[in-house]
This record gives C-alpha cells, sequence and structure tokens, in this order.
C-alpha cells in the first residue's frame, strides 16, 4: 500500500514538525524495551527504532525501502516471535486496520509491546480535514482514528493501554515561520487542553491471563476405621461361605 504524497510531505515544514515530535517520543519510549526481536510496520522513510537496543531490529511494509515487503494483514513472521511492534500511521491510512492489530496481536509475544502512532480527529489538524477545497493527498486522506476508539480495539484483543501523549498543538499550516510563531502552544497544549494534540502516541502491552486450574480434591475424607472393618468383614464372610 503505497499512501499518496507522503514522501513530498515528509520534507515540507508540516511533515517536518510532526516527525520530529513522533521520532522524540518514540526514541524515548523505545530505548528501555528489550528482547530479541523488534518490527516497525510502514513508514520506512523515518527509523523509529534507531535508540532501540534490540539486537533483530527490521521494517515491514507493503511498498518502499523496508526489509520485509508483505502484506501487513499476513505478517510473516512466527507468532509470539516478536518483543517490540511499532506502528507509525498504519492504521488510518489502511483499510483494513483491525486485521492489522489483530497480526500485531498474533506476533507478539505475552507481554509484547505496541506502539502506535496516529493523527487525532478531536484537534485542529482533524478539523482540518472538513474544511473545503481540503487536500486529498497525505496526511488528510486517511480515516483519523480517535484515541478512545483505538482503546476499545486494543482492549478487544487483551491490550492493556499503559501510556500516552499528544502533540503537535499548533494549527497545521505549511509554512515553517507560522510553525515557529505557534510553538507556545505545545506547553500550553500540555496543560490546558492535553486531548486535543494534532498527533497522539500509545503503548499498550498485550497481556496474556493465566489460566486456573481446576485440580482433583486430594484431600478427601478418610473413611472411617469402623466401616473399613465392617466392609472388610463381609467380605471375608462371603469369602467362607
Amino acid at each position: 500500500m503505497s499512501i499518496p504524497g507522503i514522501d513530498d510531505w515528509l520534507q515540507t515544514p508540516q511533515g517536518r514538525y510532526v516527525t520530529a515530535w513522533e521520532r522524540a517520543k518514540v526514541d524515548a519510549m523505545v530505548a528501555d524495551v528489550f528482547g530479541y526481536n523488534a518490527l516497525q510496520l510502514g513508514l520506512p522513510q523515518i527509523d523509529l527504532l534507531a535508540q532501540n537496543r534490540i539486537p533483530l531490529r527490521q521494517t515491514a511494509g507493503e511498498s518502499g525501502k523496508v526489509d520485509v515487503l508483505c502484506d501487513l494483514r499476513q505478517l510473516p513472521f512466527s507468532a509470539h516471535s516478536i518483543d517490540l511492534v511499532v506502528m507509525p500511521h498504519i492504521l488510518e491510512f489502511h483499510d483494513d486496520p483491525h486485521q492489522i492489530l489483530r497480526e500485531a496481536e498474533r506476533v507478539l509475544i505475552p507481554e509484547g509491546q505496541l506502539i502506535i502512532v496516529g493523527f487525532n480527529p478531536i484537534s485542529l489538524w482533524g478539523l482540518r480535514r472538513r474544511l473545503p477545497n481540503c487536500s486529498n493527498k497525505f496526511p488528510w486522506n486517511g480515516d483519523y482514528i480517535s484515541v478512545q476508539r483505538l482503546k476499545d480495539w486494543l482492549q478487544l484483543l487483551g491490550f492493556e493501554v499503559d501510556r500516552g501523549n499528544f502533540g503537535c498543538y499548533a494549527p497545521p499550516c505549511e509554512q515553517e515561520s507560522w510553525l515557529k510563531h505557534w510553538h507556545f502552544m505545545e506547553a500550553a497544549g500540555d496543560r490546558w487542553w492535553g486531548l486535543a494534540g494534532g498527533v497522539y502516541l500509545i503503548r499498550a502491552v498485550k497481556r496474556v491471563h493465566g489460566m486456573r486450574l481446576i485440580l482433583p480434591d486430594w484431600k478427601q475424607r478418610k473413611i472411617p476405621a469402623k466401616a473399613l472393618t465392617a466392609v472388610a468383614q463381609k467380605e471375608i464372610s462371603q469369602h467362607g461361605q
């Protein structure tokens, strides 16, 4: 799946503004994740696993310069084989986000971590998509998913959301000078309207609840000695006849 206009957008002031925030937050979040295998799904233009210390780090996607070229709905990895999965702007730009999430859950080990980056529909960026004459190219051509909706999906798959961030509170201006002009909104946004950032980041952990085994009651009541004696005597008398 190729997202129209993404390469050009990444080179714009707007694209650099968003990816700088995302890279900083993801770098901090993956730095303390350990294991054997880490996987980034999509957006191969940006290495979001650079600060992670897992030995085998790969990027998988449906196009571009990826390590593994594949359908994201059918990942070519064994179940319970990946320690960390990072998904930057995949769900809102794919026509089957539920299946991609199911695949992420399948390949993750128990207690494995999933990091999702997405555009927030409840923000100035989400509002921009609804204005007349809005471009049909990246990032305005996606089906933005709210944080609450995403949490519901994750909960159904057995994930527990344990951390999140909102950022990019400045209006989606195209000129760098205007983005700098609105820079003060970053600190103000975190304090006053924290849920209205243009971009969000969520970290979820795959929980696998242990089964409770029902064992036989080994401490059964002992048969009274008198009863045993009576049974034994009855058997002896029967054999004697």
